[in-house]
């Protein structure tokens, strides 16, 4: 029998220790206040909230998360220069945070390893950064630094592999990122009409270092106000960014749920016809490519629909007629302040922008330099990681590298990264481990499209195709930036990624039920 007496004590103790251990942490946070800052008080406060909060529910700190990534640039404008450095790595630390509790987990016995088809390729390709980084002697700080910049967020795939959000879980998640993005576009639509005025309160243009590192590079508004909507996002591309991997989730519910469900597609509809006008706002031609090939992949290549084929048919007739209409001149299309949609559109045709491009240093001079003179110098192992074309060079001013092989400092010879995320990895990689990053991206693709042909939920089918078609829109968008390095895309990636495959390995675990 219970002894009941003993559980009353045990739990009278429990609450007399914890209510010691609050008292205790009061005082702690007085005397912080008193002897340092109120606002480092306040950070250690949210610190221990958020510890607390992912050992008790890991799940729902990934879910805040990704809840508060795409508002972190405009929260770390206003942020005090004493709780910057804190606030400007919060969310990267929460992922680390995480990362302790699942292991902590599995060493306890509460969590199993997952075999998934990503685990040999990843483990690889930590391997050849860190061969890279021996063969060339990179410091081991540079080195860290490097391997945080790249691996950050595909380590967010395995964190929710081993978390196995539930199916709810994740329909409240992509609701709230639907929600996002419609406060996002109204925010990005009113910025079309109001112009400098809310684009003042919006970007955050200062630099903000830590000694010799550069935190944050100041968004310098080098386009007309009010012409490329950013919301707060803080760069038009960024708000393209996060618009367009939105859109294709929701593309892929559009294609896989059935009329009769009227919820779904009153809110799909509300989606697209703000996300898509705010989308061509932005006026980020990468995004715009990058969401058509995402979209015409799901309604052609997968559902051959017949609208989509012919609404791609009468859009290249309208856009051939126009050429042939305006008499405009593709070739001689460059950059300039009051361009139109059409203007924007056309100029990623133009030779005279490539020529500009390349000889101005920006990113058509990295697609020729890299392969010829950085991947030529080391070609199976590359740099190391923190060596080149990333966002851990531009933040050290790490110029080695460059320096060693004659070369301008990134683009425009001074920013440090080159605008190309995938010669990027090349560089510091080496084509051994590109081959390995590609490799783990093929067994995604394959993962989320094998879970859409398999699978009876039009839920789970919708968010399968909806990532493949992620997936190959962030595979171009590597080309044109650093996407894979930014927030507010490499981590919905991996955590979709994620998602769908612990929502294929519950069907395949309720199969199997269903068929004991």
């Amino acid at each position: 029998m219970i002894n009941l007496q003993a559980v009353y004590f045990q739990s009278e103790v429990t609450a007399r220790r914890s209510l010691f251990a609050l008292l205790g942490f009061l005082i702690v946070l007085l005397i912080i206040e008193s002897v340092v800052s109120p606002w480092v008080a306040l950070g250690v406060l949210i610190a221990a909230i958020m510890v607390v909060g992912a050992f008790i529910s890991p799940t729902l700190v990934l879910g805040f998360l990704a809840i508060y990534l795409p508002f972190e640039p405009l929260v770390l404008k206003f942020v005090p220069d004493a709780l910057y450095v804190f606030s400007r790595f919060f969310s990267e630390g929460a992922i680390y945070l995480l990362v302790v509790v699942v292991a902590w987990r599995w060493i306890s016995g509460r969590l199993t390893s997952e075999r998934t088809s990503l685990n040999l390729p990843f483990g690889l390709f930590i391997l050849a950064l860190l061969s890279a980084a021996a063969v060339h002697a990179v410091p081991l700080s540079i080195t860290a630094l490097g391997l945080r910049q790249i691996l950050r967020f595909p380590i967010i795939f395995f964190l929710v592999v081993a978390l196995r959000p539930s199916k709810a879980f994740i329909q409240k998640l992509t609701f709230a990122l639907f929600i996002i993005l419609l406060i996002q576009s109204a925010l990005g639509i009113a910025q079309y009409f109001i112009g400098q005025r809310l684009d003042s309160l919006l970007i955050a243009s200062d630099t903000r270092s830590f000694g010799e590192l550069t935190l944050t590079s100041g968004v310098e508004q080098f386009w007309d106000p009010g012409s490329r909507v950013f919301a707060t996002l803080g760069r038009y591309d960024r708000l393209g960014n996060f618009l367009y991997l939105v859109l294709l989730i929701a593309s892929g519910f559009l294609f896989t749920f059935e009329k009769k469900s009227p919820h779904m597609h009153r809110l799909l509809w509300w989606v697209f016809a703000l996300g898509i006008p705010t989308l061509v706002l932005t006026y980020s031609r990468s995004s715009w490519f990058a969401f058509l090939i995402g979209f015409l992949f799901i309604g052609l290549i997968i559902k051959r629909d017949k609208k989509v084929f012919a609404g791609l048919l009468a859009s290249v007739l309208i856009i051939l007629g126009y050429l042939a209409a305006s008499g405009i001149t593709v070739d001689l299309l460059a950059e300039a302040p009051g361009q139109t949609v059409t203007e924007r559109f056309f100029e990623a045709f133009s030779y005279t922008r490539w020529r500009g491009e390349y000889f101005g240093l920006g990113r058509v001079f990295w697609y020729v330099q890299t392969p010829a003179t950085v991947i030529v110098a080391s070609p199976i192992l590359g740099w190391g990681a923190g060596q080149f074309g990333g966002g851990a060079v531009a933040a050290l001013h790490n110029t080695r590298v460059y320096d060693e092989l004659d070369l301008p400092f990134g683009i425009f010879g001074t920013e440090g990264h080159i605008d190309n995320n995938w010669f990027s990895l090349w560089g510091e990689a080496g084509t051994l481990g590109l081959v390995f990053f590609i490799w783990m991206g093929m067994a995604l693709w394959r993962e989320a499209l094998r879970t859409y042909y398999t699978s009876s939920d039009p839920y789970v089918k919708g968010l399968a195709i909806g990532l493949c078609a992620i997936l190959l829109a962030v595979s171009f968008n590597g080309f044109t930036s650093t996407i894979f390095e930014i927030r507010t895309v490499g981590f919905y990636v991996w955590m979709y990624g994620g998602m769908v495959w612990v929502l294929r390995e519950n069907g395949k675990r309720s199969y199997g039920e269903q068929r004991r």
